[in-house]
């Protein structure tokens, strides 16, 4: 964002970046995203926005909010990237240019040194290539180990629940082919893959009406610089922060009271299952020139962040995987959810069933 040009530059790394410091990775430089992480199309009026790189000539999104750390690894700058995930923001972009993006459990990473956007969702995680190298970065990155097993595709015994409530509403055929493929070849390899009411996730969108938690967290630590320099905002993101503004103390205290409540409700309907299934976002990744169009924008932007954020308000991890039917098609992405605290399940359950899902080469 312009609005920090002026901030003198850290006094030392954020301990996230220190610890794969410390690790021997070495650092090439920060990518560009949407300004403040607030928002999953990963479009950037100050700085420009970095092109995806399926159909590449089209200039279609790359998804966000970490957009140039998606690019810097499907160009081969980096073999992965450091990004945050307040509601999708690894995993979006991940899904959008076929790669592994990983929201771990928020509070196996620490935040300290990072740019808050919603401290009650906000979350560091890795994207890369595949399920092992999330897997290492991740350890890097939190200091607990996660034992893979020895080779992939060995989903037999899994249990996956496909929610039934609004994460397949509006699928692309993309989208929709891509995700029905998955399904078959997980039930194929062994795993038990069945459909869940979770009427819960219905109950979401209504709560966050006037722009949830993230909107009112982000007004809080947006609403001093907003009085002063509100110009030199995205206007795009500056809407979406002063929507904040909307919410009564009462709305606040009522939002959390309500995610509480929620999490209970979703953790028991999901005791009969190990993880969570669905299409990461419902479409592919649309051109920058779509959504220039204000209606386009919020519609997309909305559309994108919605699966996602499902795990963000769970508090749980979650995971996407690319399973698009071929390396020539555009990226799709498969999402794993699981429960607060079950990263290593989840990434030993993403790293067997990663190659049963993947595109085919051409």
């Amino acid at each position: 964002s312009i609005v920090l040009r002026d901030q003198p530059p850290a006094s030392q790394d954020a301990p996230a970046v220190g610890r794969l410091k410390a690790a021997g990775l070495i650092v090439v430089g920060r990518t560009n995203m949407t300004e403040f992480a607030y928002s999953g199309l990963g479009i950037n009026p100050h700085h420009g926005t970095p092109a995806n790189r399926f159909d590449r000539a089209s200039k279609r999104i790359p998804g966000g909010s970490s957009s140039g750390a998606a690019i810097s690894v499907t160009d081969g700058m980096a073999m992965g990237a450091l990004g945050t995930d307040t509601g999708g923001s690894c995993r979006i972009p991940a899904a959008l240019n076929g790669l592994v993006g990983y929201k771990p459990t928020a509070s196996a990473v620490p935040l300290q040194g990072c740019m808050p956007l919603s401290p009650s969702l906000d979350s560091a995680g890795p994207i890369a290539h595949s399920v092992r190298c999330c897997a290492s970065l991740y350890t890097m990155l939190s200091g607990l180990a996660v034992p893979l097993p020895g080779s992939p595709g060995l989903a037999r015994g899994l249990k996956l629940g496909i929610p039934q409530a609004v994460v397949l509403d509006g699928l692309d055929a993309n989208v929709a082919h891509a995700f029905q493929r998955a399904v078959e070849r997980l039930s194929a390899s062994g795993a038990s893959v069945r459909d869940l009411a979770l009427r819960a996730f219905a109950e979401l969108a209504p709560a966050n009406a006037k722009g949830g938690l993230v909107a009112a967290q982000a007004y809080a630590a947006h609403k001093e610089r907003l009085s002063l320099q509100g110009e030199l905002y995205d206007p795009r993101v500056r809407l979406r922060i002063e929507k904040g503004a909307t919410q009564s103390t009462d709305d606040y205290e009522q939002l959390h009271m309500f995610r509480a409540s929620w999490i209970r409700s979703v953790l028991t309907e999901m005791q009969s299952v190990d993880f969570l299934l669905c299409p990461t976002v419902p479409m592919i990744a649309p051109t920058i020139a779509e959504l220039e169009d204000e209606v386009a924008y919020g519609h997309v932007n909305l559309a994108m962040l919605r699966n996602p954020t499902f795990a963000n308000f769970l508090d749980g991890c979650a995971i996407s995987l690319p399973c698009h039917a071929c390396t020539d098609a555009a990226p799709v992405g498969l999402m794993l959810m699981g429960r607060n605290g079950d990263d290593a399940r989840l990434l030993a359950a993403a790293h067997a069933i990663e190659s049963i899902v993947a595109p085919e080469s051409i």
